[in-house]
């Protein structure tokens, strides 16, 4: 009786005992009896998670649930490295909701060498991940602006470049051209498509023909890379942005990592071709993480709309007016200094204002950007796009440090070519996109370095003197300190000049000049009473417009009291300048320079 009442219990349990058939359990080595010498199971240790249920971190090592990562903008959320994003979602991250209109998502196959296997590929890919190609396109709003976007997957065949991608690519380009919208791209790839042959290389060609008549038209490209971004895409559409911005520690460059260690010989050091390693550089504008990327791109499309941004300012200046004429202030008496010594030694000293503090104070939304996109990023050249009262701008200075510290970083504010080279190209795109210019002038010189020399010290800034006497756009330049030779000149080639009260506007340092004609650096003081470098002697001379008032001293107590002068002046400067044509602008600038 007792052994069938033991049995009926034993079956009783069996029956309420939970069913793990469903999951994967581990087998229990070290816990609990064994029986007739089979391993006992038991569901008390963990039970291993489906395959599509986690993923690895090839950064940090760890084993990571899909949805806390999904929910993290695809990083990681232990050592915040970034995973391969799939394209409709990066697409419902940036788009305003509902706005994305899709386009050309049926486009014919093709399969130009008949590569056996290929069209089983591409078929196996498109249902894996539910997109036609490795690039999704369509017509979009970003925070209540148009745009065109593309957006490439990464997953498809490693988004590599095939005849369909390019021609997708191409169609959005042409619909960005023909609507006068701005076009952002994503990028990621591999490289061309082996299995298309040389219609695969053909599509770097044809992207590059339309994003060429998309700036020829004066229309805003910008590029964004992610990782990877390799071989023919970064050989084109990839490098051709007005912008180009990178999310962190992406992998971009020509040829990949392995190809170059095989092709040289040498293991490669850390960081090379990831993002921060071009914008050292000098090939990306910025490092956009995720979460800011939507919020930096609006506000960089506002920035190259030039019309609504004259609307605003014309407005603001004429609500402005009306506030001055009603309460109209007595200008400020200008002190300058009898001795000119004195002025040298105040325009050099470490407590004056920097150029970026008096650009936070004048303008909004400064985004800087980065880059010569030739050699190299250069600190003590700063330069980006502002508003100033609701009117887009380019801003361009030379920046020193506020310590030694800050100072070697920003190397004394003595320019590289690259950073010459740099203002040129924010020049340039100034005049594609019709933005006024502000330049702040703050250099003992260029950098007179062995390597500047190597890299065409002289050519960057004639170079910039050339580019500055001819855009249509005002041009509007301010010495807020020293203004030294050749390297000074490069940012002032401007419809007005402008001088801070105790700043210095010279040939050449008063050392140089006493050493040069005196022979003799110790006569620096006496150099510096016949060389006529004070702001009050230059506008004698002609060679300035306007002096701003220190009001005892540029401090940072008296800082918030220049800028104010130096915005009510700007604001007169360019709703002047903006009443005139292009020609006009030119015209003036040139004469001015013509009768010196």
């Amino acid at each position: 009786m007792l052994n069938d009442w033991i049995k009926k219990r034993r079956a009783e349990k069996q029956v309420r005992k939970p069913d793990f058939t469903r999951i994967k359990t581990g087998v229990n080595k070290d816990f609990g009896p064994k029986k007739r010498g089979r391993r006992a199971y038991t569901a008390l240790r963990r039970p291993e998670v489906p395959d599509d249920c986690c993923i690895k971190c090839d950064t940090c090592g760890r084993t990571l649930f899909l949805l806390e990562i999904r929910e993290n903008l695809y990083r990681c959320p232990k050592c915040g490295a970034y995973f391969m994003f799939p394209a409709k979602r990066r697409i419902r991250m940036l788009a305003d909701a509902g706005s994305f209109e899709p386009m050309d998502t049926e486009l014919a196959f093709v399969n130009p060498l008949d590569f056996p296997g290929y069209a089983e590929k591409v078929a196996a890919q498109q249902e894996k991940y539910g997109i036609d190609e490795a690039v999704l396109t369509g017509r979009c709003r970003i925070d209540g602006l148009g745009a065109v976007l593309a957006v490439c997957d990464g997953r498809f065949i490693m988004s590599s470049m095939g005849h369909n991608v390019g021609e997708k690519l191409t169609r959005a380009i042409e619909l960005a051209t023909r609507e006068k919208l701005a076009l952002i791209i994503y990028c990621c790839s591999g490289g061309a498509r082996m299995q298309e042959g040389m219609i695969s290389l053909m599509q770097m060609a044809k992207t590059a023909a339309a994003l060429k008549r998309h700036h020829d038209a004066g229309l805003l490209y910008i590029s964004v890379l992610t990782n990877p971004t390799t071989g023919g895409v970064t050989a084109s559409f990839a490098m051709l942005g007005d912008i180009i911005l990178a999310e962190p520690n992406a992998l971009i460059g020509f040829a990949g990592p392995r190809v170059i260690e095989q092709t040289i010989g040498q293991k490669l050091p850390e960081g090379f071709q990831r993002a921060e390693f071009l914008l050292s550089h000098g090939f990306v504008d910025a490092i956009a993480p995720r979460e800011e990327q939507k919020a930096l791109l609006a506000r960089l499309i506002r920035l190259h709309n030039g019309a609504a941004g004259r609307r605003a300012f014309h407005r603001h200046a004429a609500a402005q007016q009306e506030k001055e004429d009603f309460a109209e202030s007595p200008a400020l008496p200008v002190q300058s200094r009898e001795d000119p010594w004195e002025t040298v030694k105040a325009s050099r000293k470490t407590g004056r204002p920097r150029a970026l503090s008096y650009i936070r104070l004048l303008f909004e939304d400064f985004t800087e950007l980065h880059g010569d996109r030739l050699f190299g990023e250069d600190p003590a050249m700063v330069a980006g796009l502002a508003f100033f009262e609701g009117l887009p701008v380019t801003v361009i200075a030379q920046q020193k440090g506020s310590n030694l510290q800050e100072n070697q970083k920003r190397n004394f504010g003595m320019p590289r070519p690259e950073g010459y080279r740099k203002a040129l190209r924010l020049i340039r795109e100034a005049e594609s996109f019709g933005r006024p210019i502000v330049c702040f002038v703050d250099t003992p010189g260029a950098y007179p370095g062995m390597d500047s020399e190597e890299r065409g010290q002289g050519e960057a800034i004639a170079a910039c003197l050339r580019e500055l006497s001819g855009v249509s756009v005002p041009v509007l330049s301010i010495v807020l300190s020293e203004g030294g030779s050749g390297g000074a000149l490069a940012l002032a080639v401007a419809n007005q000049v402008w001088m801070l009260e105790q700043a210095t506007y010279s040939i050449l340092s008063p050392e140089g000049f006493a050493s040069i004609l005196y022979k003799d650096a110790k006569r620096a003081k006496e150099a510096a009473a016949v060389m006529k470098i004070t702001a009050a002697d230059l506008k004698r001379l002609g060679v300035i417009e306007e002096i701003i008032a220190e009001y005892g001293g540029a401090c940072g107590e008296t800082l918030p009291q220049i800028a104010g002068e130096i915005r009510r002046r700007m604001r007169c400067f360019l709703k002047e300048a903006l009443s005139l044509s292009g020609e006009e602008l030119a015209a003036q600038r040139y004469e001015r320079f013509r009768k010196m």
